[in-house]
């Protein structure tokens, strides 16, 4: 019972939120079924005329009916697309009060009605304009451009860049709908959009990004598939004429819409072959047009009648609408320039000693030594290096700009603007609070990791709180293990090939192989600057072994970040613990300041805000941890009691996420099978069931 009430608290809370909303709904369902609409079209009941609104109503002095009209549908299967466009209501009423929803609403709808009576009585004057004069006497109903008006102002509400992209769809669907179906419903949404945009001022395009302008041009494209969805199916009375749903095979239209959504597609993934179609498509419809254009005007110059079709000036607005989209596809050709898939950025390629060089000059954060391994890619921006992973179409930066820390926003957005030219999603993974100062200010965070940190000047293993690691050290003193702080490389064979023993048994007893990207492995651990820890028994048996990554800042090695943390099956019980601890008094007495213990990932406790990405990590936690005891693990660091510094994902949008978390599953796991990924969930199952 309790939970079932737990389960259902949200859906009343937002249910007691939503009055104005539910009580339209209500009204509008009352009258379809009181007056039969729900199941025959109203327009042929008795009771249409003397409540739909229009200009033959205002001219007979029915102003009421500007607002009962309103809670009448026109046709049985409008009432899905009406109840459905209430949505805005919803939200503005959510977000802002009833009050301000219903305001929005009854304006938008009024003056939607009597705006749309007055330009047909106006446009009714000129003359051979049938579509004018046939709007001006027909009648109308529905709450439809009061639902258009909340659309709008809900998408006021909207951060950037949600704002803009919503805007653009609606007006690129009242735009076509508009021109080539031409209803007077359609003049009333569109006049409801315009006014909320001249008094809320919402749409403000500045500046757009490299990655808005390929917004613009897949949305500009969504609509010319529209338009071919709108001929074939359907009769249209447009202002620039009629036209009757095509003769032909309907696949033809098919294939035609495929061909469009994948040059969208291709716009709005920065794909050059599908910019130059995109032109050539488009100059072919302006070249119709403007052929069109010159017969017509070739006919009344030399005094032949040419019979003009509704097909005909059709065409010529739909050569006019490509000749508009023509010009911004060339204005922002430069988002759709040929990129060769190689580094991003156009300077000399980065080498791993330059990037050392960078990190022993300008020092670096705890996980920075990371961006030496192999498996990084470089670009060079003017102030600096960004190490980064491509995945899955995204450019995964690793940690934070390597150079001096005064260039680091510049760093940034240039990393940025080099990923969107090249058609990848940019983002950075584990980044500090420094970096995540310097981004965009419309982009997002989540804390990913926590990094442990350990302040070792003064650091003594005394009093109770240390009572667990100096244990562990007292049994390694009775017991005769011996530590030893060493380089792999200069290790003889015979402990190297222990190292390799116990790393790969490890590795064989997960079901999935070694991760990557911020988890190294022994190749790593070979490299001279890196430090391995071994825990060593009386026989001489290696029993467990650490390695430490160096962590430079402002020119001086500054301290040690935790990376393979491998123990021999049956040997030393408190190893890690004994390892841990000597390593930390190692390094405290040749000067170091910190030990960071570094974060683990998947580990985090994510906001209730993380929404997607917290889903995903949450599940690939799951299936992972009985593999690789990720949250165990971070536990298990409290035990040397560090202070945490968050470490962050720094990402665009929302929109970015799902990509986001299938690239950085790949990053971690490059080399995974799907049998092994399964394997790994199997796995987790039977514990679970044990």
């Amino acid at each position: 019972m309790t939970s079932t009430r737990g389960r259902q608290a949200p859906v009343l809370r937002v249910v007691r939120r939503l009055p104005a909303t539910l009580a339209l709904t209500a009204l509008i369902l009352a009258c379809g079924v009181i007056w039969q609409g729900l199941w025959t079209p109203f327009e042929q009941s008795d009771a249409f005329d003397a409540v739909a609104y229009g200009l033959p109503a205002f001219e007979a002095g029915r102003w009421w009916t500007a607002f009962t009209g309103t809670f009448f549908v026109v046709q049985p299967w409008v009432y899905a697309p009406t109840l459905l466009g209430l949505w805005g209501l919803a939200v503005l009423e959510y977000l802002r009060g009833w009050r301000v929803a219903l305001l929005y609403f009854w304006i938008g709808q009024l003056f939607a009605v009597f705006a749309s009576a007055l330009v047909l009585w106006l446009c009714a004057f000129l003359p051979h304009w049938q579509w004018a004069q046939a709007q001006a006497a027909s009648l109308d109903v529905g709450a439809s451009a009061g639902a258009f008006a909340c659309m709008g102002a809900a998408a006021g509400l909207f951060v950037s860049p949600w704002r803009v992209r919503v805007w653009l769809v609606l007006l690129a669907m009242a735009t076509v709908a508009l021109l080539f179906v031409g209803t007077v419903a359609d003049l009333e949404h569109m006049a409801a959009l315009l006014l909320v945009l001249f008094v809320d001022r919402s749409l403000r395009v500045q500046r757009a990004t490299v990655r808005e302008q390929r917004m613009i041009a897949f949305v500009g494209m969504l609509a010319f598939a529209a338009i071919e969805v709108i001929f074939a199916i359907v009769p249209t009375d447009g202002p620039f004429g009629a036209s009757e749903p095509l003769s032909g095979s309907p696949w033809t239209t098919v294939l035609d819409v495929a061909v469009v959504l994948i040059i969208a597609n291709g716009l709005r993934s920065a794909r050059r072959w599908a910019w130059v179609i995109a032109i050539i498509l488009l100059a072919m419809n302006v070249l119709l047009a403007v052929l069109l254009v010159a017969l017509i005007g070739w006919g009344r110059a030399a005094g032949v009648e040419v019979a003009i079709s509704g097909d005909m000036t059709i065409d010529v607005a739909a050569g006019a609408l490509a000749f508009v989209f023509l010009i911004y596809l060339v204005w922002v050709r430069r988002a759709f320039r040929w990129k060769r898939r190689g580094l991003l950025g156009d300077g000399d390629p980065v080498a791993v000693d330059e990037v050392k060089a960078s990190l022993r000059r300008h020092g670096g954060g705890t996980l920075s030594w990371m961006t030496t391994w192999e498996g990084n890619e470089y670009t060079r921006t003017s102030s600096g290096i960004i190490a980064y992973q491509r995945h899955a179409g995204v450019a995964i930066a690793l940690a934070d700009p390597l150079g001096p820390a005064f260039g680091r926003g510049r760093s940034v957005d240039e990393f940025i603007e080099q990923a969107e030219r090249a058609g990848l999603t940019p983002c950075f993974f584990s980044a500090a609070d420094a970096t995540r100062d310097v981004v965009p200010d419309t982009w997002r965070s989540l804390v990913v990791a926590d990094d442990t940190i350990v302040d070792l000047p003064g650091l003594e293993f005394t009093g109770k709180r240390w009572g667990a690691v100096r244990t562990s050290l007292n049994r390694a003193g009775r017991e005769q293990m011996t530590f030893r702080m060493s380089r792999l490389k200069d290790e003889p064979w015979g402990v190297r090939a222990q190292l390799q023993a116990i790393s790969s048994s490890w590795v064989g007893d997960k079901g999935l192989p070694e991760m990557g990207f911020t988890l190294g492995t022994l190749d790593e651990a070979e490299d001279a600057e890196v430090r391995v820890a071994l825990a060593i028994s009386p026989q001489g048996d290696v029993d467990g072994f650490l390695s430490w990554l160096p962590v430079y800042a402002e020119g001086e090695l500054h301290g040690w970040t935790l990376d393979l943390m491998r123990r021999r099956d049956g040997g030393f019980g408190p190893v890690m613990e004994f390892l841990i601890g000597m390593s930390a008094a190692h390094f405290r007495d040749e000067g170091a300041q910190i030990l960071s213990l570094s974060g683990a990932p998947l580990a985090h406790d994510y906001p209730p805000d993380a929404r997607l990405i917290a889903e995903l990590s949450t599940k690939l936690a799951d299936a992972l941890e009985p593999v690789y005891g990720f949250r165990s693990l971070h536990r298990f660091k409290e035990k040397f009691h560090p202070r945490y510094e968050t470490l962050h994902l720094l990402f665009r949008d929302e929109a970015d996420l799902p990509r986001i978390g299938a690239a950085l599953t790949r990053a971690f796991l490059p080399d995974a099978t799907l049998r092994q990924f399964a394997g790994a969930g199997l796995e987790l199952v039977q514990r679970d069931r044990a």
